[in-house]
C-alpha cells in the first residue's frame, strides 16, 4: 500500500503503461551490452593469442588472467537481469546516467589521453557497458514518444538486436573453444579474418560506442531540460550541482591515480551512482531513487563478469610502469657511467 502511494503521486509504476514496449526497450539495451561484452572478450582473446604466438619478441599481455568461457547460464543469467533492470528504468535516470559517463569519458580522455596501446580505450569500453545500455533504451524511449505503432518498430529493432547479440556470442564461443587451434591450421573462415583482420575490432566498437552516445546525449539533453530544467529558476539550481559534480569528477579521477587495483574502480562507481542517488533526493521523486538503487545493481551485473579482463588491464599497466622504471634508472645509470668517464 505504501509502495503504491509513492507510485502513484509520482505518476510512474513498473514497466509504465505500456509494459511490452518497455520490457521490448530493455531487451535492445541488454543486446547492446552483449554486443559489446562479446566482442571486447574476442579483441582481447585473439590479441592474447597473437601476442604469445609472435616470434617479433613482444611481451605477450596477462592472458593467464582473462577466463576463456563461461556457462552458458551465467551469460543467460546476466542478459536477463539487465533485460529487467533497464525495463524497470525510466528517461530521467537514463538521461542522468548518460550525460554523466559522457562527461567522465571527456574528461578522462581531455585529462589523461588514451595510451598508444589502447589499454585506456579498453577501459573505458570496459566501464561504459551498462551506460551503453542506458543510451541505447533511453534513446529508443525519446524517439518513440507519441508514436502511433511504436511496438511494431520496437519489435523488429528487438529482433535485429537479438539476432546481433546471437552472432557476437556464437562468435565469441567458437573463439575460445577453437582460435588457438584453428589460427595455426588456417581452414577456418572466422578465425583466419580475425587473424588477418582482429586488430581492427576495438577502433570498430570505439566508433560504435562514441556514436551511440552521441545520440543519447541529444535525446538526454531534451529530456532532462523537458523534466528539470524548465521550471522556475531551476537553471542556477541545477549550474551550481553541475559545478559541484565536476568538482566530485576530479576528486574522482585524482583518487583513482592514488589508489591502485580494482579498488579506484569501485571506489569511482560508488561515487558515481551515490551522487546521482543524492542528486534525485534532492531534485526527483521517490521513483527516481528507486531506479537509481536498480542502476547499482546494473553497474554490478556488468562489471562483476568483466572483473578479469579489467584485473589483466591493470596488471599489464603494473608491469609496463615497472619496467619503464627500470629503463628509466638504466638509462640515468648508463648516463652517469658515461659522464664519469669523460671526466677521467
Amino acid at each position: 500500500m505504501f509502495l503504491s502511494l509513492i507510485l502513484g503521486t509520482t505518476g510512474w509504476t513498473p514497466f509504465d503503461s505500456k509494459p511490452f514496449d518497455c520490457f521490448l526497450q530493455g531487451l535492445i539495451g541488454a543486446c547492446g551490452i552483449s554486443v559489446l561484452y562479446n566482442l571486447l572478450r574476442v579483441y582481447n582473446f585473439v590479441q592474447n593469442c597473437n601476442d604469445s604466438d609472435s616470434g617479433n619478441g613482444s611481451k605477450p599481455r596477462s592472458s593467464s588472467l582473462i577466463t576463456p568461457l563461461r556457462g552458458n547460464w551465467r551469460s543467460a543469467l546476466q542478459f536477463w537481469i539487465l533485460t529487467v533492470v533497464l525495463s524497470l528504468m525510466g528517461s530521467r535516470v537514463f538521461s542522468l546516467i548518460v550525460l554523466e559517463f559522457s562527461l567522465r569519458a571527456v574528461s578522462t580522455w581531455a585529462s589523461a589521453g588514451l595510451d598508444a596501446s589502447g589499454r585506456g580505450l579498453d577501459m573505458i569500453l570496459i566501464q561504459s557497458q551498462f551506460s551503453l545500455g542506458c543510451s541505447l533504451t533511453g534513446t529508443l524511449i525519446f524517439l518513440q514518444q507519441g508514436a502511433p505503432h511504436s511496438f511494431l518498430s520496437l519489435f523488429l529493432a528487438a529482433a535485429l538486436s537479438w539476432k546481433l547479440a546471437s552472432l557476437s556470442h556464437s562468435l565469441w564461443n567458437h573463439v575460445a573453444r577453437l582460435y588457438p587451434l584453428h589460427s595455426t591450421k588456417h581452414y577456418c573462415g572466422k578465425c583466419i579474418t580475425l587473424l588477418t583482420s582482429g586488430h581492427t575490432i576495438l577502433a570498430s566498437l570505439q566508433r560504435a560506442v562514441v556514436l551511440a552516445f552521441a545520440v543519447a546525449s541529444v535525446a538526454s539533453t531534451a529530456t532532462v531540460y523537458d523534466h528539470f530544467l524548465s521550471q522556475k529558476d531551476a537553471m542556477k539550481f541545477w549550474t551550481l550541482l553541475t559545478l559541484c559534480y565536476i568538482m566530485l569528477l576530479v576528486y574522482i579521477q585524482e583518487d583513482e591515480h592514488r589508489q591502485t587495483g580494482t579498488a579506484a574502480l569501485l571506489h569511482s562507481v560508488v561515487m558515481r551512482l551515490g551522487a546521482l542517488l543524492v542528486l534525485m533526493l534532492a531534485m526527483g521523486y521517490w521513483s527516481d531513487v528507486f531506479q537509481i538503487l536498480i542502476a547499482f545493481l546494473g553497474e554490478a551485473v556488468c562489471l562483476l563478469p568483466s572483473w578479469d579482463l579489467l584485473q589483466a588491464l591493470l596488471k599489464e599497466e603494473e608491469e609496463e610502469s615497472s619496467l619503464s622504471r627500470c629503463d628509466e634508472r638504466s638509462s640515468h645509470k648508463r648516463t652517469t657511467i658515461k659522464t664519469s668517464s669523460r671526466g677521467r
